[in-house]
């Protein structure tokens, strides 16, 4: 962060992945919330979610889009820096998509082009319980990091049919903007991941969409505005001015009539770099699952407006819950309450407790 006095705007530097829940990051800065704010944010593309983490953590990004379960576990370790995020950056926006050839197989056993999430999970059962009968290879399931909600939802998904992830399947982890090409290669046969990263598979003939996160968890949480707690303790106008930002860009991006715009902005190959046509699509819920097929509308698959902002306490009680069950959460009561609190309502409510355009970076 380069701090300036007077009219000049702080300049601060956000890390981000490319995709589509980006978007409020990106709109703050392309329609100017953030200078209204007083502030010029610096957004930087990233490839993992562990370099977005680390940089975060040695002080290269003042704030990062990050996933919410990774700001609850920097609680959790003492080798790490506390961080706490004071906006949500939406709600849902996940897929879990297989490669054709599951999916053909798949069929087989039920599964059928928008069936709910359980019957599309009972029939890849079958093509488990069918590949281990003859002694084939488990099959390979991607995620996007360990401690994310596309984890915990993609095991939730695989309990909805009987299949224990950690016996049945072999999960690993591969960074988002390399899911289409590791399932083109045949390095995995599925993965969950935001989009537009399922759809990119679909629209390439290699996958098909078999369940949706807001199909598998209601109003599931996703990314968040994170940052390090010691940042926040110096900077606390500057914080409050970013959650503004964001909270606007929110009321921007949450008409259905501004869609368009946003998703020309994130077409940009700076940002996300897919098609316009593709991300309007996700945007407006109108998801494309199998290759040539028709568009299928899911009301709420991604929402971003000012409420989709707001950190909220149950959120993260719900991720340490699955933390737990997958074995990352120590037990004592004290480290769960210490990370709860990384998801600052307060602060957030704060910031929004007065009109937008009255505050600008550096005032309380």
């Amino acid at each position: 962060m380069n701090d300036r006095s007077g009219n000049n705007p702080q300049i601060v530097s956000v890390g981000f992945m490319p995709l589509l829940d980006c978007a409020l990051l990106v709109a703050a800065h392309e329609k100017g919330f953030a200078v209204q704010q007083g502030l010029r944010l610096r957004l930087v593309r990233e490839v993992s979610w562990a370099n977005v983490r680390d940089r975060v953590m040695v002080g290269h990004f003042d704030a990062a889009q990050l996933l919410g379960p990774m700001v609850l576990a920097s609680n959790l370790r003492p080798t790490e820096k506390p961080c706490v995020a004071p906006a949500a950056l939406g709600v849902g926006g996940n897929a879990v998509t297989v490669s054709s050839e599951i999916w053909r197989r798949m069929r087989d056993h039920g599964a059928r082009v928008g069936a709910r999430p359980d019957v599309q999970a009972r029939a890849l059962a079958g093509v488990v319980a069918a590949r281990a009968r003859v002694g084939q290879e488990p099959l390979t399931l991607a995620m996007v990091f360990p401690f994310s909600c596309h984890n915990y939802q993609l095991r939730d998904w695989l309990a909805m049919g009987g299949i224990d992830p950690d016996r049945d399947v072999r999960l690993v982890v591969v960074p988002p903007p390399l899911l289409v090409e590791a399932i083109r290669t045949r390095q995995v046969d599925g993965f969950c991941v935001g989009e537009p990263w399922s759809s990119l598979a679909v629209d390439a003939g290699l996958g098909t969409m078999v369940a949706i996160g807001s199909e598998i968890w209601c109003r599931p949480p996703e990314k968040v505005l994170g940052l390090r707690a010691d940042f926040l303790e110096r900077h606390p106008g500057i914080v409050a001015a970013l959650v503004r930002a964001i909270a606007a860009a929110a009321d921007w991006a949450g008409e259905a009539g501004n869609r368009p715009e946003l998703a020309r902005l994130l077409a940009q190959p700076r940002y996300v770099g897919a098609p316009q046509s593709l991300l309007l699509s996700a945007l407006n819920g109108d998801l494309v699952m199998e290759p040539g097929g028709e568009a299928l509308h899911r009301e709420g698959f991604l929402i971003l407006n000012r409420d989709a902002t707001r950190p909220r306490a149950e959120d993260a009680a719900m991720l340490l819950e699955r933390m737990q069950r997958c074995g990352q959460l120590p037990g004592e009561t004290m480290v769960t309450a210490r990370a709860s609190e990384s998801f600052r309502a307060d602060v957030h409510a704060a910031a929004l407790a007065r009109p937008i355009g009255e505050a600008r970076a550096g005032e309380g």
